[in-house]
């Protein structure tokens, strides 16, 4: 393997030209459509011939575990949800297009959780163990175009439990089959850096990794063109000439782009390279990395600094299952979340605890998030009983390069963590892996800060003392914050995990000043708490390692050399239901509930984050006449008056750190009224109603025009209402689901911990006056009649269109 030379070429603006098409041996291909499943093991099942006519029929991304009932004796227990493992066969029937004669086939697979085995024709392709990895077998040897070739892939998730949280079971990502020519760019083959970017240019270095499978050596010429987001010429460089031999070949180019639009959080900005290989005018590949032009560093005092500017990390970290869709990754399901997210302010994403699907760092490029690519949640000592420890030492190169390799031209991505919680912290044998593991990615990618999560954040901490961390990262432990200077002078902080606040939507638990922390001791069974295994959404109830949302977030807006924070969690998900156990079987810890709509401190996040007028009344305002009641109000407002029933209980102003207001009000049915002002001038006014008996339901979808491509969603959201149409915050109506057209329904939920109603239904009871309805839409347009029927109450009905 050799580096060529470089070749710089510069196009100012006023040199723009338009982008030309350009024939291409290169193609990639969905492959998730027509599969077939048996969930059950069958060792015949890899040979070509063996048959599977009586096998179900389905697309991937498949989740087969959230397709289970949940059960206290499945082996992954409630803190792995609770649903159903085993072993599962995918076989998939296919002919080649005509467009794959001479050309190498690849298939690729995003993630398949875990441990599968892949057969092409009954030839054995490969194992791969780690459920989180992305990885490409060479098909070429061992299929033929024009007639039926046959794949089977095996997923084993029996040992259980394997996971801390919820993984799913299957080919739960996508899938893809992929044509190059016998010359290209290999797998993953390009590594984009920007070393030098200002508002006036930006140096873009381009290493390309091409591969010669002709069986003849041969002169190419490479050449690589920057586009901007309206397909016009930003920089391009001369053709290269590359002499190709039997082995990979490697090249390094540099341009400079003029007037660059720099990628940042409001504006996140992408340009496309797209590098061509040629050979005598022919075009051999057409290889295409999108990249972002930013400068980022992290400081020991002023924290993280974008394009020259302070910015505070304020970040949450995520498991990856979609609630009722299970782990089975979509497009639409993971942006909307994003959505929520970048409305409540939150500008960062931790990968908690694995490298993600791609989908979701695209989108992080696309919306402008910082994130934390993280590896692994342990490395060879195990935290549950058959976890990844006990393949560690076999795949944790492999895994860790690919992710690398996979993930290192996101413009998103500002940092790699090496592990979670690892317990190594407590081990001398830390030292040694954490610097094995960090070389690894430096190797790969020098540009970025490593760091590992650490729920031990001391000096004496192995991982820290190996000194292979760039940046010291803090799990918990808020109350060290503010000495992180005297206890790491000159190091670098990043809060990697913090709060682990616990909240149930809509429950509230009075006095409202008294915080609950709850487990009393993370090893031991609680045994007390609420009769109806809720905690409270006031913001005063957290695990005893963390903090409420409020307790964290006044540090970490207080300090500069803090550089910002990942919230545990944006969203509840499946599985690790702290404080309790069974039969819950979801977790507490959401700023999000599991069905995507917002706690109340999520207001609280979007007062202090964003600059949108912001004011949040809570509780809900049906309650025993008389009672005293604890009302809060959140708002970025310089004053709130409250009112009830048209009288006026004061002006309220916050002081000091004061994150939101509160009152004490004795009970009254009627109308609780706020109105924020600044310097006087009224800017918004909310209300809280009490509510009625249940009247009728209501259902809003958050888009009423999706895609008709088989895979695009609508989620929507469904209410209980008086005839007023005041949320009734108690109702737990049974609500019944009809979708007429072509569409299915995806999953259904309501967010209640507790519930043991299967996802995959036509019903689902409101929990605290709400639940969620996911639509899917078929593969032809028209219109998706929706019904929504409870006994006894008004129906819904919504026309959701597909194009």
């Amino acid at each position: 393997m050799r580096i060529a030379s470089l070749i710089l070429l510069i196009i100012g603006f006023g040199g723009i030209i338009l982008a030309q098409p350009a024939s291409t041996g290169r193609e990639k291909i969905s492959f998730n459509q027509d599969w077939k499943f048996l969930g059950s093991d069958n060792p015949q099942a890899s040979e070509a011939a063996f048959n599977d006519s009586q096998w179900r029929n389905l697309d991937l991304p498949h989740d087969w575990s959230i397709e289970g009932s949940f059960s206290e004796s499945n082996p992954a227990g409630f803190n792995g949800g609770a649903l159903p493992g085993g072993i599962g066969w995918y076989r998939k029937t296919f002919k080649l297009p005509s467009s794959s004669v001479g050309k190498m086939i690849y298939i690729d697979f995003d993630g398949i959780y875990r441990n599968s085995e892949v057969w092409i024709n009954g030839h054995y392709l490969g194992k791969r163990a780690y459920g989180y990895s992305s990885f490409q077998y060479d098909i070429t040897p061992y299929v033929k175009p024009g007639v039926a070739n046959v794949i089977a892939v095996k997923v084993d998730n029996s040992v259980q439990p394997n996971s801390r949280w919820y993984s799913g079971s299957g080919i739960y990502r996508n899938v893809w089959l992929e044509l190059t020519g016998k010359v290209a760019i290999d797998h993953w083959g390009t590594y984009i850096t920007t070393p030098d970017v200002s508002k006036v240019s930006a140096i873009v270095n381009i290493q390309s990794k091409i591969t010669n499978k002709s069986g003849k050596n041969l002169t190419v010429n490479v050449k690589s063109i920057i586009y901007d987001s309206r397909n016009l010429v930003a920089a391009r460089t001369e053709p290269q000439a590359v002499a190709l031999k039997e082995s990979p070949q490697e090249l390094l180019q540099e341009v400079r782009v003029v007037n660059p639009r720099l990628w940042t959080i409001a504006d996140p900005n992408l340009y496309r390279v797209v590098t061509y290989i040629e050979e005598k005018g022919k075009v051999l590949d057409m290889y295409e990395t999108t990249i972002g032009l930013r400068s980022f560093e992290f400081d020991s005092e002023k924290g993280f600094i974008l394009n020259g500017e302070q910015v505070k990390i304020k970040g949450v970290c995520n498991h990856h299952d979609l609630g009722c869709l299970g782990s089975a990754i979509n497009y639409r399901a993971l942006e909307r979340q994003l959505e929520i997210l970048k409305e409540m302010g939150c500008n960062g994403i931790r990968t908690s605890h694995n490298p993600p699907a791609p989908e979701l760092l695209d989108l992080c490029d696309k919306m402008g998030f910082i994130v934390m690519d993280e590896a692994f949640d342990m490395w060879k000592i195990k935290k549950c009983a058959h976890d990844f420890s006990f393949d560690f030492q076999e795949w944790y190169q492999r895994d860790l390069e690919d992710m690398v390799l996979r993930d290192r031209n996101h413009p998103s991505i500002f940092m790699w963590s090496i592990g979670n919680e690892i317990m190594e912290q407590w081990d001398s044998t830390g030292i040694p892996m954490a610097r094995e593991l960090a070389g690894i990615v430096r190797k790969l990618d020098p540009t970025r800060p490593i760091t590992s999560a650490c729920n031990d954040p001391s000096p004496n901490n192995y991982l820290i003392k190996s000194d292979a961390l760039d940046l010291i990262g803090y799990n918990y432990q808020h109350l060290k914050f503010a000495n992180f200077p005297e206890a790491f002078p000159g190091k670098k902080f990043i809060g990697s995990e913090t709060t682990s606040a616990l909240s149930t939507r809509g429950s509230y638990d009075m006095p409202a000043d008294s915080v609950k922390r709850w487990p009393i001791k993370w090893d031991e069974k609680f045994t007390s708490g609420n009769a109806d295994m809720s905690c409270s959404s006031y913001d005063n109830c957290s695990a005893p390692w963390g903090s409420t949302h409020e307790e964290s977030w006044k540090i970490i807006k207080k300090y500069d050399f803090l550089s910002g924070m990942y919230i545990w969690t944006g969203f509840d998900y499946l599985g690790e239901p702290t404080p309790y156990g069974w039969p819950a079987h979801s977790s507490y810890f959401g700023i999000i509930d599991l069905c995507g709509f917002p706690k109340d401190s999520y207001y609280m996040y979007q007062s202090e984050w964003t600059q949108k007028p912001v004011l949040h009344i809570l509780p809900h305002w049906n309650w025993t006449p008389g009672k005293e009641i604890d009302v809060w109000v959140y708002s970025n407002c310089a004053e709130v008056e409250l009112f009830l029933n048209g009288k006026s209980l004061g002006t309220k102003q916050k002081v000091n750190d004061d994150l939101h207001l509160s009152w004490k009000i004795p009970f009254e049915e009627g109308t609780l009224l706020a109105i924020g002002r600044t310097a006087g001038k009224e800017i918004l006014r909310k209300e809280m109603k009490t509510a009625g008996k249940p009247a009728k339901v209501i259902i809003t979808p958050d888009r009423s025009l999706i895609q008709a491509d088989g895979s695009d969603l609508s989620f929507c959201t469904v209410k209980i209402v008086d005839a007023n149409n005041v949320m009734v915050p108690l109702a737990d109506n049974l609500v019944k689901f009809k979708v007429e057209g072509n569409g299915s329904i995806a999953g259904v939920d309501n967010g209640n911990e507790i519930s043991l109603e299967p996802f995959k239904a036509d019903s689902r009871k409101a929990f605290h006056g709400m639940c969620l309805l996911v639509v899917k839409a078929g593969d032809k347009p028209g219109a998706l009649k929706i019904t929504a029927s409870s006994e006894g109450l008004e129906s819904a009905i919504v026309t959701v269109n597909t194009k």
